[in-house]
This record gives structure tokens, sequence and C-alpha cells, in this order.
């Protein structure tokens, strides 16, 4: 038994489509918030129950029989993570799990400035100490593109802060290769970094951009704090916009820049690329 965290949202629930591809549904199981939205899965045979990081109980019965857990991380900046991430963890080896994977970030490691590195650094110790086999899936940035890029095909700009080479992934490759992992195709001990073969900036996005569309798309640093104030402008909280800035200097300080081949080795094939992305339009 296989059994998925977080099987509603984006990743966890395309890591469950591919997992449906190569293991029969009844070796399936989701934990979710609300089994509702999960019926989709029921009805094709995958194990559904509720299960909550806040409520331990109901992760002991959704983990029950698993032989191995995915945690999909939480992503609530308000909300105790490391505590949460620890009740996941104490639940699956409860459950008698054999092997839990956790999804991690790429750069999770000591003195990267992005904030939710630290997060992911104390998940990754209390899976070390745990007393099963463990798997941190420090996976590359795989948000859309143009959530990161802003609006340039409306204004023909990228406007973002100062920034660094990072290879941005793909959210649908990254759930095909956990799904691979999961299946047995390999496994790894400890980290593994996956991420697209290649680390961009926004110069070289822009002329990638502009190579696509025929017209120049411009590259404009903006200023640190103008940016925050300009998030803040259009509603964003000052603490969000602030933490987000905390990525940008984490990619301008090289954090994310090196680029790994595993994610292509559990694929056989490359990874999509930006310009596979950008071209595919913003759904990308």
């Amino acid at each position: 038994m296989i059994v998925v965290t977080g099987a509603t949202g984006g990743l966890g629930g395309a890591t469950v489509e591919h997992l449906l591809a190569r293991v029969p549904a009844d070796r399936i199981g989701v934990s979710v918030r609300d089994t509702g939205r999960a019926r989709h899965l029921a009805d094709r045979g995958v194990r559904a129950r509720r299960g909550s990081y806040e409520e331990p109980a109901t992760l002991r019965d959704a983990f029950a029989g698993a032989e191995q857990v995915l945690l999909v991380s939480g992503n609530d900046p308000a909300a105790d993570l490391v505590g949460l991430h620890r009740n996941a963890v104490e639940a699956a080896v409860a459950a008698g799990a054999r092997r839990i994977l956790y999804t991690s970030q790429q750069g999770a490691v000591p003195g990267n400035p992005y904030r939710p590195s630290d997060i992911h650094l104390a998940t990754e110790a209390i899976l070390r100490d745990a007393g099963v086999a463990w798997t941190a899936l420090r996976n590359g940035a795989y948000g859309p593109l143009d959530q990161i890029l802003g609006p340039w095909r409306q204004t023909g700009v990228i406007a973002q802060p100062a920034d660094g080479p990072v290879p941005y992934t793909d959210r649908a490759d990254v759930a095909e290769a956990t799904a691979a992992i999961l299946a047995g195709d390999r496994s790894f001990d400890g980290p593994v970094t996956l991420t697209a073969p290649a680390a961009v900036t926004f110069d070289e996005i822009a002329q990638i951009a502009s190579g696509l569309t025929g017209h120049t798309v411009e590259r404009v640093v903006v200023d640190d704090e103008r940016w925050v104030a300009d998030r803040i402008a259009n509603g964003v909280p000052e603490q969000p916009a602030r933490l987000l800035l905390t990525w940008y200097r984490a990619a301008r300080e090289g954090w994310f820049a090196t680029a790994g081949p595993e994610l292509a080795e559990l694929l056989g094939r490359e990874p999509r690329t930006v310009a596979d992305r950008l071209a595919a339009g913003p759904a990308a």
C-alpha cells in the first residue's frame, strides 16, 4: 500500500494519477482533509480516508497498512509547519510504514536565506531520527511560470527583483518522477534533488520569450523595496511579500543554481524546459 497525502492538491493529485498508471488502484491510498473531494479517485478503486496533519488520530487511520507514505509539505506560513510535519511522520511510523517520502525543496541547506528552507531542514532532521527509511524530494521550483514572471504576456516586460539562475521545473514532471520512486523504479535514501536539467535567469527567459513571440520581451530589475511596496499596493500583505522576496535573494546568491540529472533519469527522457512551458501557454 502506498498512501499519498495532499491528493486533492496539484502535486499530490498528479502523483496519484501517475501511480494509477503503474500500480493497481487497490495498492494506492490517499489521505485528504475532505474525502468528498477525492470521490473521483475512490470511484477508480483508490482507498480514500480522511487525514489531517492537525489531527494525528485521523492520520493513523489514513496511513494504516501503508508500506510507503508520501508527505506533501504544508504551505500555510502562519502554521507551525514543523510541528505538523512531525505529527505526520510520527503517524506514519506508528502505522508501520517502511519508508516515508517528503516533498522538500531544492537548496534546503543551512544558510539559504529563503525562509521555508529552515522548515524543510527541520523536517528532514525529524525524518532522519524517525527510525525508518526516508527520502526527501528536494524539488526544483515548479510553480506556474507566469506566476513567477508576472504579466509579461500583456506588458512585454519581466519586471521582478534581481534574480539568479534557477532550474525552473515542470510540476507534471516532478509528479511523474515521484510516482516512479514510489512504484519502485528506483529508491533513494535521504535527500535527492529533482530539477530541470538547466538553470536559467530572467534575462535568459526574456530572450527565450522574445524568440517564441516574435517581439522583444524586456527584462527590468525592480528594486527590492519598490517591489514589496507594489505587492502591498496590489493587496498582498507585507509579510508574504517579504517572504517571497527572500526567494529572489536566495536565487541571486546562487542557492538554486545547481541542476541535477536524477529527474531525467527517472523520467527516461528530458524534462520539459522553460521554452517548452512558455510555448505551451499560461497554463504551464
